[in-house]
């Protein structure tokens, strides 16, 4: 029997694609070459440094978020390059195998996936590089494998306290439009993202929005590339255009998801995703089971990674929650397969649809038999009444007297 109702796609990304974006995309394929375009080149390019928080440029490239990883690599470092990562979860790991085939060698901060990048770690790290023998510090901002957030802000002031010139590349790709993020002020040179989480398009594009600094070290680097070259791409995009056939529809949804996340208000975003995100933590601590994440500091808005109790396996009890209620929750990665599961709470996702994923994972507990107190879902409404900050239009909102 098919299912009835709406799929409930609480995975981490790919995030739902809201009405507004899907039918703005909803339009023939114009010419690449013409005003028409140009139009929707610059207006793309210019949203997209608000939501990056940069005046400098945005790039975007019809990839996903991997291959805009692949584009900050090849533009900034040269084979033989020493670089500086976390392992933060599986992400970063599969970063930084990346970059171990472009000849990169990679110095990798051991840690155990429930914990961010730790600032006085790379600070020590940078300290003792008398030599400025790494060339960048590589970190992902949100691993999406673990729910687990890292502090750039205070990565960007580890680095300056050292006075290392290594440049810093950020991984955006599950964190972009939800969690604050601040490019430019954060003295990043290259931030990678991509469409399919908090920018709620289908997958497609990828980003690099670059500092000065990167564009500098893309000019004098060694490594070959041809597609995922900056200078090659920025040339046409002063006005509006791509050197070869760009992803147009998808620019089309990307220019109306801009327009409903500056309409929201990005400190309006980044709350809504923060509250979600605790009303969440809420449902998972009453049923006396744990996240992921050790550090308060550093949960995750987007996403709550949540542990397995001892000898049940978290793929059988998302194949129960998938085919009992129609609901698909993100899987464990590499060391945390089968012990974990994801509930995403992105992009577009509010209190009534979280209460219907949470609602979904209580009664999938129950179904699958795995031990828990009931209530979650009581906690989480409970979460989200205090304080009661309403995300509808301003002109529904009702005022309290």
């Amino acid at each position: 029997m098919s299912a009835q109702g709406r799929h409930f796609l609480q995975i981490p990304g790919p995030s739902p694609v809201p009405d507004r974006v899907l039918r703005a995309m909803d339009m023939p394929v114009i010419d690449h070459r013409s005003a028409e375009f140009a139009a929707l080149g610059k207006a793309v390019f210019e949203g997209c440094q608000k939501i990056f928080q940069t005046s400098g440029p945005v790039i975007i490239f019809p990839s996903s978020g991997t291959g805009a990883w692949e584009a900050a690599i090849v533009n900034t470092l040269s084979p033989g390059d020493k670089v500086l990562m976390v392992e933060t979860g599986h992400f970063a790991t599969l970063w930084r195998q990346m970059a171990a085939r472009w000849g990169i060698e990679v110095d990798f901060i051991p840690s155990d996936w429930r914990h961010g990048a730790d600032p006085a770690a790379i600070e020590a790290k940078l300290a003792q590089d008398k030599a400025h023998s790494f060339k960048a510090v590589m970190v992902v901002h949100n691993e999406t494998s673990t729910g687990v957030t890292s502090r750039i802000g205070d990565i960007r002031a580890a680095i300056d306290k050292t006075g290392h010139p290594a440049l810093l590349l950020v991984d955006t790709i599950s964190s972009l439009g939800s969690v604050d993020y601040r490019h430019e002020e954060w003295k990043v040179d290259v931030t990678v993202s991509c469409s399919q989480k908090g920018f709620m398009l289908p997958p497609g594009l990828g980003f690099n929005a670059i500092s000065e600094k990167a564009r500098a070290a893309a000019k004098t680097n060694k490594m070959p590339r041809s597609y995922w070259d900056w200078e090659e791409m920025l040339k046409p995009n002063a006005n509006g255009f791509f050197p070869y056939t760009p992803a147009t529809n998808l620019l089309y949804g990307l220019r109306e998801a801009i327009a409903m996340l500056l309409e929201e208000g990005l400190d309006n975003v980044f709350a809504r995703h923060k509250r979600l995100a605790a009303a969440t933590r809420a449902a998972v601590a009453h049923w006396g089971l744990e996240v992921l994440c050790l550090d308060p500091a550093e949960y995750s808005p987007v996403l709550t990674a949540v542990l397995m109790p001892p000898g049940h396996d978290a793929d059988k009890f998302r194949k129960t929650v998938l085919e009992t209620y129609n609901m698909s929750l993100g899987s464990g990665l590499s060391k945390v397969a089968a012990k974990v599961f994801r509930i995403g709470h992105l992009g577009e996702c509010n209190e009534l649809t979280l209460m219907g994923a949470l609602s979904g994972v209580e009664m999938g507990l129950v179904a699958a038999g795995i031990p828990h107190r009931a209530g979650g879902v009581d906690a989480a409404m409970k979460s989200l009444e205090e304080p009661m900050q309403s995300n509808a239009p301003e002109h529904l909102k009702v005022v309290k007297t």
